[in-house]
């Protein structure tokens, strides 16, 4: 079952920077993370009961660098779920075309899958389950 919208996943080239125009606009910065296995620098924004997660590449062939040199911004939307396995499974007998077949190790820890932007009309959807 999806519980709610967990973060909204933004793609930055530079993080101090966007963290400084973050925290002028009154954000506070929460936590901060390497993901060694993605290649990013991620800082999360407290925003009500979701997020706001910037992602900073650390490596230039990340998926997230790769993202940066077409565009910038919203990179990904992750929906909070109860069971990853089962989301997943239900999303794939619908049609949903995913991109991990099992779960992996996010930000944080916490298991993560991501849903091909062709099933959800142009959209990256993360699975995450904490």
């Amino acid at each position: 079952m999806i519980l709610k919208i967990d973060h909204l996943g933004i793609a930055v080239k530079e993080m101090a920077e966007a963290k400084r125009a973050y925290e002028a606009l009154g954000f506070r910065i929460e936590t901060e993370s390497d993901v060694p296995s993605e290649k990013v620098r991620t800082a999360f924004i407290a925003v009500g009961e979701s997020h706001l997660e910037l992602l900073e590449p650390s490596d230039p062939s990340s998926v997230i660098a790769r993202f940066l040199e077409k565009r910038s911004g919203l990179h990904h939307i992750c929906l909070l779920v109860d069971d990853i396995e089962k989301t997943m499974a239900e999303m794939k007998a619908s049609g949903a075309q995913l991109i991990d077949e099992v779960p992996r190790i996010g930000a944080g820890g916490c298991r993560v899958a991501f849903i091909h932007p062709k099933s959800a009309s142009g959209v990256l959807l993360e699975l995450k389950q904490a």
